[in-house]
């Protein structure tokens, strides 16, 4: 019933675990598609030294990780695909839980599981945050309201119907992660996602990861992208809009969202020296403003200040003037 799918580029000091991994799941039903995206090294002959019949090892056709990703999926002979990464461990129930839930819920497409970071030597505490944030969004609704913040699902530890993903167009190739630009494209399609609360993946962290080392991950890529996405919200041409945030990093992030033809009609903050200052023409006002703002219609805000701790308080304060979550204002990351 499932296909698990492994690409892999020069993985040979990692291969071992994860393949000891996989071999030890509760759920036995499954192959193992391993994509060879043009390795150097011995990773391939280690893979295929492994005595299982469900593994088999292609090569990629094409270069880079969205073209093995998409290969492997055409090739796949299961309805379900499991995500692997070379470097990452399963915990020996992931496989069995995660189909479970996708059986019990035939409106969900895609689903993912909490995550536990390692080694704790490798992990910086920005990144403990990241998944601490991470790991909080369970629900379809959650991950559905913070999906702007940043990637809301860890890419190795997802599932997914094979014919959902194939009819969104698999992953795209560009400049931008292959894996946030699917949840995005997946969500603005109105396709479900929930997340399961046991920990069924390990995470590798090291500094050669393709996340660390590719500019398709860098914070300007992730930027483009949201504002992409959150352009084709019809809520912020039928409503004025406000950004909360003008300081310096908050407009050069919005300016992505300027190009594309969303203008905000007020900037917000809680600094006493940007308050009744001008950026681009446009008033930099106090969070009072929100409670009676001028005109008919209140404004949609998106939130632009990063900091988790103080973004919270300003859901908080949101929720007191009487705003929703996606109804009336949404985080950006």
């Amino acid at each position: 019933m499932i296909s698990i799918l492994l690409p892999f580029r020069n993985a040979a000091s990692t291969i071992q675990g994860c393949l000891a991994s996989i071999r030890q799941q509760s759920y036995r039903n499954f192959e193992v598609v391993a994509v060879d995206d043009h390795s150097t090294d011995e990773t391939r002959l280690l893979i295929t030294a492994w005595p299982d019949t469900r593994i088999r090892v292609i090569s990629n056709p094409g270069e880079g990780i969205a073209d093995a990703l998409n290969f492997g999926i055409r090739q796949a002979r299961y309805p379900l695909i499991a995500r692997m990464d070379t470097d990452d461990l399963m915990r020996s129930n992931r496989l069995e839980v995660q189909y479970r839930l996708l059986q019990s819920n035939p409106d969900v497409s895609l689903v993912s599981s909490k995550v536990r970071l390692f080694p704790l030597c490798m992990v910086k505490q920005g990144y403990h945050e990241y998944i601490r944030w991470q790991n909080n969004l369970l629900s379809h609704q959650d991950i559905y309201s913070h999906r702007f913040v940043e990637s809301p699902l860890a890419h190795p530890s997802v599932m997914f119907h094979r014919e959902s993903i194939l009819e969104l167009g698999g992953y795209l190739k560009g400049d931008f992660p292959e894996d946030y630009e699917l949840w995005l494209r997946a969500m603005d399609r109105g396709i479900k996602v929930v997340k399961h609360p046991a920990v069924l993946l390990d995470w590798r962290e090291s500094s050669n990861r393709l996340s660390r080392t590719h500019p398709a991950y860098e914070r300007q890529a992730f930027d483009r992208l949201r504002a992409q996405y959150l352009a084709r919200l019809p809520v912020l041409k039928q409503r004025p809009v406000a950004f909360w945030g003008a300081g310096r990093k908050t407009r050069q992030r919005a300016r992505h969202l300027i190009v594309r033809g969303i203008e905000p009609e007020v900037w917000i903050d809680i600094d006493p020296k940007k308050i009744g200052n001008c950026i681009r023409g446009v008033p930099v006002v106090a969070p009072d403003f929100l409670r009676n703002p001028v005109g008919s219609m209140k404004p949609f805000v998106l939130i632009y200040v990063t900091n988790h701790g103080a973004r919270d308080l300003i859901q908080g304060e949101l929720d007191s003037f009487g705003y929703q979550i996606n109804e009336d204002y949404l985080s950006v990351g």
